[in-house]
């Protein structure tokens, strides 16, 4: 298998996602990264739900952690009777499936493409969780070459020496863009909102950026309206946690005002991302609701008063609506928010 993660930064090699080996799931701590590269391991499968649902890891991450944690799963029943093994990492899907609401129908469908797997490896006497970990790294790689695409398409977009604001951007689509950008000999600068309370920005999306040789400037998730004005930004794109088939994006907070900042200054917005067929109509996703302290908070350090009653509120993502989007980018080609069947008519399946 020619793995298609070469050439990208640490944070989207297969094994510094999630990793599965003799009982133990190791996922890299986002929330350090990168002043510590450092894992937390999972020894069941409900530490790999709570893990994804304490943001240990996120963007595509989970979809990597929420199968290997299938793998692991396996290995917990595997004294079980055949049947009951079944039974269990059914139930192991549906616990993982509900770490986090919003992005809860793409993890059903990963985690669920592990149970045929599994029976499989069963009626082949193999073992299972190796069986599902085999499975896990051949769809990832199938899902990277899918996301390269994107990233192709994307940085056909972007003018040599242009300027790119992203949002909460530090997954496989950003690596992809920037290294078809290297391949197509671009040259782009960047900026990176910060996205608080957990910094992603910051921490992630700028490392990413900047470790693979790109000028990346970091801004506070305040400055895009400025920064757009100022410094002639020639392009707005992001991934999202859950496009729908009507158009509307869902992705973390604070880029649906990134994208009305971006019409007022005629700036054009590209959403990375295949429309999901789980997802008919905007209405259909439910917004996660995240611990309001964690607002009054930067980095597990206190930024509020204490003792005078201050309330945090922090709905973890947002909605953008398609007429403030130029393009839905999907491996497929770049398709109108408002045409989205295309993508299906071409082919397309949307299951990442």
């Amino acid at each position: 298998m020619e793995r298609q993660d070469t050439g990208l930064a640490f944070l989207q090699r297969y094994e510094n996602i999630a990793w599965y080996d003799n009982g133990e799931v190791r996922i890299l701590d986002r929330r350090i990264y990168p002043a510590k590269k450092e894992f937390v391991t999972c020894k069941t499968h409900v530490e790999v739900m709570q893990a994804i649902r304490g943001m240990v890891t996120q963007s595509t991450g989970p979809y990597v952690a929420g199968p290997m944690g299938m793998a692991l799963a396996a290995w917990e029943c595997k004294d079980m009777s055949e049947q009951k093994q079944m039974e269990y990492l059914k139930e192991a899907a549906s616990c993982i499936s509900d770490a986090r609401p919003t992005t809860k129908k793409r993890m059903i469908i990963v985690t669920q493409a592990c149970l045929p797997v599994a029976e499989k490896a069963l009626n082949e006497g193999k073992r299972v969780d190796i069986a599902i970990r085999d499975h896990v790294v051949e769809a990832t790689n199938i899902r990277y070459s899918k996301l390269a695409v994107m990233g192709r398409y994307l940085a056909e977009i972007f003018p040599d020496n242009g300027t790119v604001m992203t949002q909460c951007y530090a997954d496989t689509v950003l690596g992809m863009m920037l290294r078809s950008c290297k391949e197509m000999g671009k040259t782009i600068r960047l900026f990176c909102p910060e996205t608080r309370p957990f910094l992603q920005g910051a921490r992630l999306t700028a490392t990413v950026c900047a470790e693979m040789g790109f000028d990346t400037t970091l801004i506070t998730d305040n400055m895009p309206a400025y920064v757009m004005a100022k410094e002639h930004v020639d392009v707005f794109t992001c991934a999202a946690d859950a496009i729908c088939c009507d158009g509307y994006v869902f992705n973390k907070v604070g880029t649906s005002q990134i994208a009305i900042c971006a019409r007022h200054f005629a700036v054009p917005v590209y959403i990375a991302g295949a429309p999901d067929p789980g997802h008919k109509t905007w209405d259909t996703v439910k917004i996660e609701m995240r611990n309001p302290d964690e607002t009054l908070e930067a980095m597990h350090v206190r930024t509020a008063a204490t003792g005078l009653g201050i309330k945090g509120y922090y709905p973890a993502f947002d909605m953008t609506p398609p007429d403030l989007i130029t393009g839905i980018v999907t491996e497929k080609g770049v398709l109108s928010p408002f045409e989205l069947n295309k993508y299906f008519e071409l082919g397309g399946v949307g299951e990442y």
